[in-house]
Order: C-alpha cells, then structure tokens, then sequence
C-alpha cells in the first residue's frame, strides 16, 4: 500500500527506457544492491552506489511506508582478493591458521565498510547477507541447474554454466554472445564447452575456506551468490536489482541467465537499475594516476561525510560523477548555510512537493537539490529539513560537524609546540604529556610531526573543556 501519491518512475536498464515503477506486490516492495568483496577499504567509487540507492530506498519507504520495503545489500566473504591477502599476512608472521586470517580479514573490512558507509549517511540495509552463510542455497540451486541442463560437472571439482542453454543471455546489456566474446576478457580453459561458460563452483585447498559438495570440497563462483541470496531473502521473482553499470556484464547478465534457468521461466529481478562511474578531477581514479583514494582516506582529511554525499547528488546517477576539491569546498559552504538555517527547527510533515517530485523522477538528485536551494532562498526552514532528510541529508546524525564552532587553535597548538621544544632541552615530557591529555579528553586530534603541532576537532569536540588547559 502506498503512503503518499508520489508516482516513481525508473530507467529499466533492461527495457532501455524510463517508466512507471509498479511493484509486484505494493505491501511488499523488494530491492536488491550488489555489495563489496570486502577485501580491503572501500574506494570511492565503492561508495556511489550506496549513495545512489540509499535514495531510493528512502523514497520506496516514504511512499510504501517502512514495513513494506525490504532492501537486501550483500558482502562476497568468500573470494581470490581475500585469500591473497589473508596468504600476504600469514607470510609476514601473522598467527592464525590461513582460513582463521581469512575470517579475521573479513571482519575487519565488513566493520570498515559499514562505519564509512554509516558516515557518509546510508541506512543499513534489512539484510546483509555474507555468501559463506548461503553455501547451502548455492549447492541446492546449482544442482537444479545441472538436472535441467542449465549446468555440467568437469569432473576435476568444477561446475560450469552453459550460456547456449538460455536464448534470452545478453539481453540485459543489449550485445551479441560474439560481442562479448570480442570485447571482454573471457578465460578460455580446456574445461568449458563453450567459451562464454562461467564457474558456479570451483575446487578449494584444505588451508582456504571451502565446503563440501557432491563435486567435492570448494567453494562458489561469484555470480552464484547473488541468485542464492537473493531468491533466499526475496524470493524468485522481485522488483529491483541495482549495481554500478561495470557489473552488467558479466556478473549481473549472469545472474539473470542462472536464476532465469533455475526457476524455469523469466522470473528474477523486474527493475534494472545501473548507475555510472566516478572520476577524480576529471580523470579516471586510478593508482597509476594517484588519484585513487578510498572513503577513510577523505573523512581522514575531514572531509565531513554528509559533505561526501551531497557531492555524489549533485549529479544524476546515471551520468559520471567527477569529485573536485572545488565542488567539495562548495557543498560544504552550502550544508553549513543549511544546517544554520534548520537550527532548532521542526521539520515539516513532509518534504517539498518539488523535491519529491524529482526524486521519484529517476532519482533526480540534482533537481531535488535545486528545489532545496529554493526554499533555502525563501527562508522556509522547516520544509528544507524535511526534504533534505528524505534525501540523507541534514540529519541529526551527520549534523555534528556543521554544528561545530569555527574556533581558532592556534594559541594551544603554539603552548603545545612550545612545550614540546622545551622538553626537547630539559627531556621532561610531563607537560607535554599533559596538555596531549587535556586536548583529546577535550575531542581534539593531536598530530605531532617535525614540521610542528596541528590540533583537529573530532566528532565529539568540546570546546568548554579548552577552558580549563593551562
């Protein structure tokens, strides 16, 4: 049941076209988002989907009301990356068998991947489903697949997927079999009929993770996971399957063609929806260019996260994005006038109409970003708040930063380099050691280096506090 008149409509990367969105079931509107292989820190480009997405996942609540949305966003714990750097640590010494450094790897990313997530003001899903959970769903669906012909065994541990049993294979990104063959870096081996087949499961060593399964001890292929889960959490058929558009193929085309082939007909994902890639500078991000930078690195140089994802919106997901320092620099001078504006007050009962009206508009983040500066313009506070909320935005949980007072910290950076210097002479550090206490019990980040003393305010800074260092 909808909650609001809104009518969402959405580019169907599918359909090739934008349309109406009309849910399978209105009481229970179902959304799935291709997560990280949580190997290492999210990028930034890791991030835009998540932005993107959590849009929407806003707006599906907003129109259908919470309890009739789920949204499911994975993590692939089971993968070559991880294991690579799990071997890298155990051969620097690491303690811990290499599928005990595998799991310690994975937590340790999953926590990071969830706080930058959260900082940059995304939801957490309804589920977040690991792969190594729904082993048993992949073997299950897997084994379908070869008793319909979909799937064969190579009798050395691995299974693969016959593209050539599924007529409808390409018609997602819209390219021949030939195309793909031509353009992608398919990897021909001795084992595959056909070299467009793809791995559903592959043999494992007794030192990495792997599982038992009637091909023998291993563990899944990629694409598997997805179909697994997502049939699992929101059954064969549902409305939204999202992703950055460098997953079409051969990922998400994969996942069609496995689950097509497994529940017998065209059931799976109703809504296609992709977003683009991220530039820096008007480059592409990448390590050769030094460029590449993941989201810790920018809230390490304080850059506020809100500041981030206002950033992302400023253009239409299904358009590049180019991260500047200028347009980082501006959306920040925009959220303070904002955040000022809204002090202390009540939102309205609902956003702006014009915002929700881009919003539901293919997310038009940018349009609903113009209406805002509008109604900033106008002064009407308490309708601001509320459309920026629908869109992640001015939230009691990122305001911390913009709520900060400009204060200046020279005169204690100085008392704290002087202090220093003097310890240098006197090899007394109990000053030194003091005043680092007093500053960090006040939530100021204390960076000592040759070049000299910068204090840096942190989330839970306190200024009264600075009143009583001497």
């Amino acid at each position: 049941m909808t909650t609001s008149n809104t009518v969402i409509k959405l580019h169907n990367t599918k359909t090739r076209k934008k349309s109406e969105f009309t849910p399978i079931d209105a009481n229970n509107v179902r959304m799935y988002l291709c997560g990280p292989t949580v190997y290492d820190r999210a990028h930034l480009g890791n991030a835009r989907p998540v932005v993107v997405f959590d849009v929407l996942y806003r707006l599906l609540l907003e129109v259908y009301g919470k309890q009739h949305v789920t949204y499911v966003r994975n993590f692939t714990d089971v993968d070559d990356k991880i294991n690579a750097t799990a071997l890298s640590r155990k051969e620097a010494g690491a303690p811990g068998t290499l599928e005990e450094l595998v799991a310690e790897r994975t937590e340790e990313t999953i926590g990071w991947y969830l706080s930058d997530m959260g900082k940059l003001g995304a939801l957490e899903p309804d589920h977040m489903p690991r792969a190594t959970q729904y082993i048993d769903q992949m073997i299950t669906m897997i084994e379908g697949l070869i008793a319909k012909g979909h799937a064969y065994a190579d009798g050395s541990g691995h299974v693969l997927f016959s593209v050539k049993s599924y007529d409808n294979y390409g018609q997602l990104s819209g390219r021949s079999v030939d195309d793909m063959i031509a353009g992608a870096r398919v990897e021909i081996a001795d084992n595959k009929r056909d070299p467009m087949d793809f791995v559903l499961w592959k043999p494992s060593t007794d030192e990495l993770p792997g599982w038992d399964s009637p091909w023998g001890r291993g563990r899944p292929g990629w694409h598997i996971e997805c179909s697994a889960m997502s049939q699992e959490l929101l059954g064969a058929d549902f409305d939204i399957h999202a992703g950055g558009n460098d997953l079409m193929f051969p990922h998400h085309e994969n996942e069609i063609a496995q689950s097509c082939c497994a529940n017998g007909d065209d059931s799976f994902a109703k809504y296609w929806l992709h977003n683009e890639m991220l530039q820096v500078e008007g480059k592409k991000m990448s390590k050769s260019l030094g460029n590449f930078f993941t989201v810790h690195d920018l809230l390490d140089q304080d850059i506020p996260g809100e500041v981030i994802r206002f950033v992302f919106m400023q253009t239409h997901y299904r358009k590049p994005m180019d991260w500047t320092e200028k347009k980082a620099g501006e959306a920040e001078a925009t959220l303070r006038k904002w955040h000022a504006l809204t002090a202390g007050i009540e939102p309205a009962a609902n956003a702006a109409a014009a915002v929700q009206e881009a919003l539901a508009d293919d997310l038009n983040t940018a349009g609903a970003i113009a209406e805002m500066h509008k109604l900033a313009a106008a002064g009407d506070a308490a309708s601001l708040l509320a459309s920026a909320r629908l869109m992640g935005l001015l939230t009691e949980e990122l305001a911390g930063w913009a709520t900060q007072p400009d204060l200046d910290l020279s005169a204690y950076e100085a008392q704290l380099l002087a202090a220093r210097e003097t310890a240098m002479e006197t090899k007394d550090f109990s000053q030194v050691d003091r005043l680092k206490t007093a500053f960090i019990e006040a939530g100021l980040e204390v960076r000592m280096s040759k070049a000299g003393v910068e204090l840096v305010p942190g989330s839970g800074f306190d200024p009264a506090k600075l009143e009583a260092v001497e």
